[in-house]
């Protein structure tokens, strides 16, 4: 295929995605007018997928040949697709019966799509970042994703429930009793395993990746990371009764960091600043551990001079001036902390930059305070050899005196 066909295949697969996305939100804001319209949870997370399909066009128009690009094109054409479907099966049987046609044809397609975009989203992680298996072995996992697709798209085109209640009082048109259960045996073993194999083929290809292949996947793995995170505290909101607020956070964060993975995916397949991703790696573990201790003291601080005030005047109120006074003291405190984190996370994951660092600080204390021509001849090849180790270090110096006569014959 050439550039010019991929490309125009690529973007009108997103144009698909987009106008299906914007007839869905379409729905969806007809659909909250009605109160007997359910409006299902993962709404937001389907929206979003615009960001995936944009991705994936952007790399399947420059880098063809990587099947990771049009993985991410059709993933969010069936989320999209998804999304459409549903709203439009809510619209046609629940919230105004009958004002559109075609609405168990649409209910019976929301039916049957979550295998394939399970499916999809699975092999596009397992080929990321070259297009390719981790090797040979791997062939099992791809042959175990296409029987979960055929086998799930089956049972669940003939599941009376396979909407697991989102849509409210809507089945399955051509739903059979009993296929329900099985499709959930199915769809909560297999696709976890899936999942899991996925991850851990990842691993592995982190540990037998060099050079580019390893920042490809680095960027890869951070944003996994960074979702990991998001994914807790979004847990926690439903394991305790959190305040409103962490709530809202934690959703918005989880709902954010979710876009994180394709543009990761996307900034590796085309190496755009790839190699950024060890800085951006050192700023997120200082300013995360700095952001965590400096709220630790803060609230540490509010909730020692709380008990300490109930304790000695019975006020249970903090007085305003000492929160100021916190708020001060974690201001003068930011600078001091993170120079230490930043020193210790240097130490503990960068320890060759930081004793490069070290190295060449030393030299340089040495140099202004002088230093013989031949002991300064030795120290540099000696600072060279510790802070860069290369396989051969040679020091070349100009001779003044050569020079000048050079200079007295010219004419």
């Amino acid at each position: 295929m050439s550039y010019r066909a991929a490309s125009r295949l690529a973007w009108s697969l997103w144009a698909i995605s987009v106008a299906l996305t914007a007839l869905g939100l379409l729905l969806l804001v007809l659909n909250l007018r009605y109160p007997n319209a359910p409006i299902p949870n993962y709404w937001l997370g389907n929206v979003l997928v615009v960001i995936d399909v944009t991705v994936g066009a952007i790399v399947a128009s420059r880098r063809p040949e990587n099947p990771v690009g049009w993985l991410l094109c059709l993933s969010g054409v069936g989320v999209s697709t998804s999304t459409f479907t549903s709203m439009y099966a809510i619209y046609a049987l629940l919230a105004r019966p009958g004002s559109l046609p075609a609405g168990e044809v649409s209910a019976w397609i929301a039916a049957w799509i979550l295998p394939i975009i399970i499916g999809l989203q699975v092999s596009y992680l397992l080929l990321f970042p070259t297009g390719r298996l981790p090797s040979r072995r791997w062939r099992w996992l791809a042959w175990l994703t296409g029987t979960f697709v055929l086998v799930g798209v089956i049972d669940s085109a003939f599941s009376s429930d396979a909407y697991f209640g989102a849509l409210g009082p809507i089945r399955n048109p051509l739903g059979i009793e009993g296929f329900t259960n099985i499709y959930k045996a199915l769809l909560y073993t297999m696709a976890p395993l899936l999942y899991v194999a996925t991850a851990y083929s990842v691993i592995v290809r982190l540990r037998r990746a060099v050079g580019v292949e390893r920042h490809q996947i680095k960027w890869f793995a951070y944003a996994v990371a960074i979702y990991a995170v998001a994914t807790t505290l979004n847990v926690i909101t439903v394991a305790i009764d959190a305040p409103r607020w962490f709530e809202w956070s934690a959703n918005a964060i989880f709902t954010a960091t979710g876009a994180m993975i394709p543009i990761a995916i996307g900034i590796a397949i085309l190496r755009y600043r790839l190699y950024d991703i060890d800085r951006l790696i050192n700023r997120t573990l200082v300013y995360g551990a700095l952001t965590i201790t400096l709220v630790a003291v803060y609230f540490g601080g509010v909730t020692a001079t709380q008990a300490l005030l109930q304790a000695f005047t019975g006020q249970e109120k903090l007085p305003q001036l000492a929160i100021v006074a916190s708020t001060l003291a974690i201001a003068a405190l930011f600078n001091p902390l993170r120079r230490r984190i930043q020193d210790a996370i240097d130490r503990r994951f960068y320890r060759s930059k930081y004793d490069a660092a070290k190295t060449l600080e030393s030299f340089g204390a040495r140099l202004r305070g002088g230093m013989d021509p031949d002991v300064l001849h030795d120290k540099v090849v000696e600072v060279v050899q510790e802070s860069l180790q290369p396989a051969h270090v040679s020091l070349w110096l100009r001779d003044p005196e050569r020079e000048s006569n050079d200079a007295g014959d010219s004419p």
